[in-house]
């Protein structure tokens, strides 16, 4: 919601582009990240054309120049200064912090925090704050897909990263989405990342209000929450950075203090378990095969999880005999299915097999034996085991996730003084307003702000920064985080379906439903090809699988880039030069090398 007016060469490839976009924002990791062409809403053409007017009108206005508190803030960049790399170190790992990883709040003048950069003449700390919604009416006016299709339809907006905005026809002072593209978001930190966190944290936001991604509503009250503290604190932090703009900070106790934080290592545990063994999991589990017509429902078991495999027992005396069920999980989808309230605790397990894939519900009884056994599962579907050094910390994460959704008992505990500033049709999705049609207008904005205000309870000492991350990291968690939707026909199938891309997999799925037919990781895929004369993209796994489909909405090009461009990015390692290889990234996505 905040249109920047920025100096590009129309002759550099889209990728180049947005290297260069994202340099003079302070963004680091700028392959993540492309333009957008706006989506159409198809049932309000005549409305758009109006909107793109006002939208022309705000670019002519002249910089360096903020209108903060409207519904859209206009910041103008003018012609670039000297050398926009020229901001030492900005890249380099030994750079000192630049930002307060409380509060997200520039460490130093904006001259020293931008280097040459133009963004040093206007106010940069501006891409940093939140703006919250104005209105419901602001929300509502916004267009929001309402199927599946739907959302496979935007992405037909991505432009071509090897090719250049002139040749893609991209107009002087036409309006981009600056946008993260490809859903793998690499060594995100709040010294360094502010801007970055906060486009983040945006554009999480909007795909759940937006209803782009679906969420329970125990969940949505929780991202409510963390909205309405995010919007809270933004309005605080903004008032202190104008008392302390030019707040100096010695670069040599910034540094030392960094190098501590990084030879403490963050506190961790120091007892190590024994690294020869790999952990098990062992507990009486619901399960449950869903079948046509079958009325059977969960039995328990007593489940064993070793490796990536979990074999069922009908008893624990009988874990030394053959086991009733055995299933691997290695590149199976895992889904969770929780409400808190009901106490409900299940995962959904789709398991690749020849002809398809075998759907298998676990159930468990508390919150711990759920985040035990579903991070064994993510880990497992990945080809990971628990010894694995990311499995405590995938445990931990689901338990923080599933506490900032429980409802405090005490709703007494509530001040009613803070009650008048929240405006809870700005912080939930249309989805749930709806919900209450038949109920008064008064009666359901205090239902929905209670209800808010008691989900904030468990995020109210959060500091800015930790809210973000924590709504991030809880957006991350949702089921259909980080999949791209694409029309599709697949070689043999008489219908339209959908092609999900992934950071590490290709989903086959139902384009009514959503639901995943079939699933490849990228871990056993040998090459892809493009047939660029019939528009058909095959990918060949290990096995001798064969994967063949045309898209039907898009052109094949896009498809191709997010494949190539995922694989790109998981070539990334910390101890890498932070320099990007571009001619890398084109053999991979641009279809010639």
């Amino acid at each position: 919601m905040k249109y920047v007016k920025v100096k590009v060469n129309f002759s550099d490839r889209v990728f180049k582009a947005v290297s260069d976009i994202c340099k003079t924002f302070n963004i680091r990791h700028p392959e993540e990240l492309s333009l957008l062409r706006k989506p159409r809403d198809p049932s309000k053409k005549k409305k758009k054309k109006l909107d793109d007017q006002c939208e022309d009108d705000a670019f002519e206005l002249e910089g360096p120049l903020i209108t903060p508190g409207s519904g859209t803030d206009i910041l103008y960049i003018g012609p670039v200064k000297g050398n926009i790399y020229s901001s030492p170190g900005l890249y380099s790992k030994t750079m000192t912090p630049t930002y307060d990883a409380h509060d997200g709040s520039p460490l130093s003048p904006t001259s020293a925090w931008f280097g040459d950069s133009a963004l040093s003449e206007g106010n940069p700390g501006i891409l940093a704050v939140s703006q919250p919604v104005t209105s419901p009416e602001s929300l509502a006016k916004m267009y929001k897909p309402q199927a599946l299709l739907d959302k496979a339809k935007i992405n037909q907006g991505w432009l071509d990263s090897s090719r250049s905005l002139m040749e893609q026809e991209v107009k002087e002072n036409e309006a981009l989405l600056l946008r993260f593209k490809y859903y793998s978001f690499f060594d995100l930190n709040p010294k360094y990342d502010a801007i970055r966190i906060n486009q983040l944290y945006e554009q999480s936001k909007w795909a759940i209000l937006l209803e782009e991604i679906e969420c329970t509503e125990e969940e949505m009250m929780m991202f409510a929450a963390l909205q309405y503290h995010i919007n809270k604190l933004s309005i605080m932090s903004s008032e202190n950075h104008l008392n302390n703009s030019d707040k100096e900070v010695d670069e040599v106790d910034a540094a030392l203090s960094d190098l501590e934080i990084t030879l403490e290592g963050g506190k961790t545990s120091t007892i190590l378990g024994d690294i020869t063994s790999i952990p098990e999991l062992a507990d009486y589990i619901k399960v449950f095969k869903p079948k046509k017509l079958t009325l059977k429902g969960y039995k328990p078991y007593w489940c064993t999880f070793k490796d990536t495999s979990i074999s069922c027992y009908k008893s624990k005396e009988e874990s030394n005999g053959t086991p009733a069920h055995q299933m691997n999980l290695r590149g199976c989808e895992v889904t969770p299915d929780v409400n808190i309230s009901g106490q409900k605790f299940n995962i959904k397990l789709l398991i690749p097999v020849a002809e398809g894939m075998n759907e298998i519900w676990l159930r468990c009884d508390n919150e711990t034996q759920y985040a035990s056994w579903m991070a064994a599962c993510r880990l497992a579907s990945k080809g990971k085991t628990m010894a694995d050094s990311s499995y405590g910390m995938e445990v931990q994460n689901i338990l923080s996730f599933l506490k900032m959704q429980h409802l405090n008992p005490d709703p007494q505990l509530i001040p009613e003084q803070i009650t008048t500033d929240i405006n809870p049709e700005c912080l939930v999705s249309p989805r749930y307003l709806k919900k209450y049609k038949n109920k008064q207008p008064g009666y359901v904005r205090d239902l929905i702000t209670a209800r808010i205000l008691e989900a904030h309870q468990n995020v109210a000492q959060m500091s800015l920064i930790e809210a973000k991350m924590r709504f991030i990291q809880a957006w991350q968690s949702l089921p259909e985080f980080g999949i791209t939707h694409f029309i599709a026909r697949f070689q043999g199938g008489k219908k339209e379906e959908l092609i999900g891309i992934a950071y590490n997999r290709l989903i086959r799925m139902d384009a009514s439903t959503g639901d995943a037919v079939k699933t490849w990781r990228f871990s056993n895929m040998k090459q892809w090809n493009v047939n660029w004369e019939i528009k058909m993209v095959t990918v060949e796994f290990a096995d001798d699988v064969r994967v063949s489909f045309i898209c039907t909405e898009v052109d094949c090009k896009v498809v191709h880039e997010f494949i190539g461009g995922y694989i790109f990015l998981s070539t990334r390692a910390k101890d890498q030069n932070e320099s990007l290889d571009e001619e890398m990234f084109y053999k991979l996505t641009s279809g010639w090398v």
